[in-house]
């Protein structure tokens, strides 16, 4: 959704919360499926890896190529820290339920320290035009999206 498309959404309460909770469905279904027929440990990690070439193509061409959004602007959620941690812990247990409890709670948990290193310069506070707002903000006024962003702002105003 667009709290994973836009650098000035990133910090906002949907996509701590949704997007882990979304994007762990088939990482989850890749790894119960490999770890079943193959016991392989890496499923989760090869899962994400394919997702991520995936969104860096979308965000390419129809974010930057057809529509000039900045790529800074529009970068997908790094998660490749939580499928090697997810694969980790059902390496080391064996267990599918203390997966899907420990890995899954360390998904969630390990999403937002680790993309935060990127988005922190974005979150910068600066003034503009007499206002106080963020660097992303200052993007989000610059290149206009139609849709859902401007109007989950004005609720949230």
């Amino acid at each position: 959704g667009d709290w994973d498309f836009w650098a000035d959404w990133k910090d906002r309460r949907l996509w701590v919360t949704v997007y882990p909770i979304v994007m762990i469905t088939f990482p989850a279904a890749v790894q119960a499926v490999l770890w079943e027929r193959l016991r392989l440990p890496w499923g989760a990690t090869v899962c994400v890896l394919g997702i991520l070439f995936g969104e860096w193509v979308n965000r390419y061409f129809n974010f930057w190529m057809w529509t000039y959004f900045p790529i800074n602007f529009v970068f997908p959620t790094a998660a490749v820290h939580m499928a090697i941690f997810l694969d980790v812990v059902l390496m080391l247990s064996g267990s599918f339920l203390f997966t899907a409890v420990i890995g899954g709670l360390g998904w969630g948990l390990l999403m937002y320290p680790g993309n935060w290193p990127i988005i922190a310069p974005l979150h910068v506070p600066v003034e503009y035009n007499g206002m106080l707002m963020s660097i992303a903000d200052i993007q989000g006024y610059h290149y206009v999206r139609t849709g859902t962003p401007e109007y989950i702002l004005m609720v949230e105003t």
